[in-house]
């Protein structure tokens, strides 16, 4: 039996995981090949699928609804509010800016067949979030569902259209010299933290632990699919934004995807300002103003493309916020005002472990920035 809420719910996790990082994994796949791109996949899809089970267990365990920034005040300090806000923005900047990158140049590809008007494209875009954001909760569950369906639907349609051309050389070969390359894009393409409070306003506990594991599944299948044609189609030809390569209907994928998650982000952002900092009156500068000037600069002075935005986007801030979240999990279920509905096992030998391994993924990806 279909049931509503539950897909909404399915969706609306699935809606801010896939976003830019969709657009930037078959260009990393196919710098390292293709066989360790989804090695980087399958592993981090189970980590990072973990750490949110972890994260909607916080959220189980306390009775007052916050974002980040409050869970982390509540179970670490002040201190720990401080880094998770500064670590969240960061991300979620990153984000932003790579959204605005990837619409402004997909929507002048796709009304002028050129990069020319990326900018003017990007306002425009801006302008018209700003505006739907307005529409609060009710919008979020409208676009995390249509936005989701959207991008299956055309995944789906793009397989069928291409696998006849896909070059099975262009899948094989392998550069053991770029194994670590795909890291930092695999991790951002599989942040979701911001939606998992907002889960729990739109499911009973009793079905979110189901729900955030289909949540963070869906969009590690549809990864799977798109690089395979993607990379099958283009091998190291594949430009930086995917869809690019490919004519204007397929283009319109990076569009859904990527306005899905800026809408959902910019949400999230948004109850950092009003329940956490409790600063309504700054709330459309930081959440709209921000981050356009910051893509602006970002393009005029050419500082950044979009695979290194997503790439130290996703290491950094999906790195720093999973360590975060395992000492918050660890603090909940010691100091949690209320039982949850699920409850997962956690000691500090897990801890250690993922921890070391977010920490070693920053460490290249802040080295591979530099050069």
């Amino acid at each position: 039996m279909f049931n509503k809420k539950f897909w909404t719910t399915v969706f609306t996790l699935s809606g801010t995981i896939v976003g830019a990082g969709i657009l930037g994994l078959p260009y990393v796949f196919s710098q390292s090949g293709f066989f360790i791109g989804v090695f980087w996949l399958i592993f981090l899809g189970i980590v990072m699928t973990i750490i949110n089970l972890y994260f909607g267990e916080i959220t189980l365990r306390t009775r007052k609804l916050h974002q980040l920034p409050g869970y982390a005040e509540k179970y670490i300090g002040k201190k720990g509010k401080i880094f998770s806000f500064i670590v969240m923005i960061f991300g979620i900047y990153a984000a932003l800016i790579a959204y605005l990158i990837g619409e402004g140049q997909s929507l002048s590809k796709l009304f002028f067949g050129n990069l020319d008007y990326s900018v003017y494209f990007a306002v425009g875009f801006w302008f018209v979030m700003a505006f739907i954001l307005r529409k609060s909760l009710k919008g979020l569950k409208k676009i995390g569902s249509y936005g989701v369906l959207a991008v299956i639907v055309i995944v789906f349609l793009i397989f069928l259209k291409f696998v006849p051309s896909v070059n099975i050389e262009n899948l094989t070969y392998v550069d053991k010299g770029n194994f670590f390359v795909p890291l930092g894009v695999v991790l951002f393409s599989m942040l979701g933290f911001t939606a998992i409070p907002e889960l729990e306003r739109i499911q009973d506990g009793k079905k979110l632990k189901k729900a955030i594991i289909f949540g963070s599944l869906i969009p590690a299948v549809l990864y799977l699919v798109f690089t395979f044609v993607l990379v099958g189609v283009f091998g190291k030809n594949v430009q930086q934004i995917a869809t690019l390569s490919f004519g204007n209907t397929v283009t319109i994928l990076g569009i859904f995807t990527m306005s899905t998650a800026f809408f959902i982000l910019s949400f999230a952002l948004r109850d950092v300002f009003i329940f956490d900092l409790r600063k309504r009156k700054f709330v459309f500068f930081w959440v709209s103003l921000f981050p356009l000037l910051i893509y602006l600069i970002v393009s005029f002075f050419n500082l950044a493309n979009f695979v290194s935005i997503i790439g130290i986007g996703g290491a950094v801030s999906g790195g720093l916020t999973g360590i975060l979240i395992l000492l918050m999990a660890m603090k909940a279920k010691e100091e949690g005002d209320r039982k949850p509905e699920f409850s997962l096992r956690l000691n500090f030998i897990i801890v250690g472990v993922l921890s070391l391994l977010f920490i070693a993924g920053i460490i290249f990806e802040l080295l591979n920035f530099i050069k």
